[in-house]
């Protein structure tokens, strides 16, 4: 996209959880191609102060508080999005957590709801405000962040896991739902990013990308309407290899793996 158009005549994407990590890369890969941007998170203090330290014109960004795993919250953010700047042409939902379990532990029940809250029905309740819209319209491309995590399920990652295997599934229903529409619906799998989301974790991150490699890859992936991409390709080759070794192959190799952390862990 030419960042030669005027603000009003531009492109819009809206983007959650682009107060860090992957949804503040893809923000400025966006921004670089000419887009507008509707950025959504609970904290917008960090998404201004991003926006004034690179220097971004104002007139092509917004900002919305929303919390996606209150469905009220990021519903009224979308709607808001609408009135202000209008239909966006790129949705990408991708706030996320990644918090480790112990189902034994009773208190860790409440992390993998917190994770399902956010994760998956956050997800469904940030594409909601735009649907019909965009059906209406008969464009847009609807963006779901999964995970490589969702291949297989890893010890010590079963909300984690669980819940991207969840992503990857609904996104599949819904592009099946849009199909004749114009509505593109695109999953992307990241594998390491790095990122606050993966900088604590207690082992190897084998193809390990940086946010602004993570991003314009995936830029290139949604502007191309696939329906389904792993980022890196290396990491999506290593998944689909373990998703055929037999169950008790698999479960020999990842024992003594290490963890992801628990929530109030250091």
């Amino acid at each position: 996209m030419s960042g030669a158009l005027a603000p009003k005549d531009a492109p819009l994407v809206f983007i959650t959880g682009a107060s860090s990590g992957i949804g503040q890369a893809l923000a400025a890969r966006y921004y670089a191609a000419g887009f507008r941007l509707a950025l959504s998170a609970r904290r917008t203090a960090e998404i201004e102060a991003w926006v004034l330290a690179q220097a971004l014109d104002r007139s092509r960004v917004e900002i919305y508080g929303a919390d996606v795993a209150q469905v009220s919250s990021i519903v009224s953010a979308g709607h808001d999005c609408i009135a202000r700047q209008g239909l966006p042409d790129v949705v990408i939902a991708n706030a996320g957590v990644s918090i480790g379990m112990d189902t034994e532990q009773l208190e860790d029940l409440e992390v993998m709801a917190q994770t399902f809250a956010i994760n998956n029905l956050g997800l469904a309740a940030t594409f909601h405000p735009f649907v019909g819209p965009m059906r209406a319209r008969g464009t847009g491309r609807l963006v779901g962040i999964g995970s490589v995590a969702a291949i297989r399920g890893l010890p010590g990652h079963g909300a984690y896991c669980a819940s991207k295997a969840g992503v990857v599934s609904y996104c599949e229903s819904l592009r099946c739902e849009l199909r004749s529409s114009g509505v593109k619906v695109v999953t992307i799998c990241p594998g390491y990013v790095d990122t606050p989301l993966t900088q604590g974790n207690r082992y190897g991150m084998p193809f390990l990308l940086q946010p602004a490699e993570f991003a314009d890859r995936a830029f290139r992936t949604i502007e191309e309407g696939s329906s389904y991409r792993v980022i890196p390709w290396q990491m999506g080759v290593v998944a689909k290899l373990l998703r055929l070794v037999p169950n008790s192959l698999f479960d020999r190799g990842v024992q003594g793996r290490g963890r992801k952390k628990r929530r109030g862990e250091q």
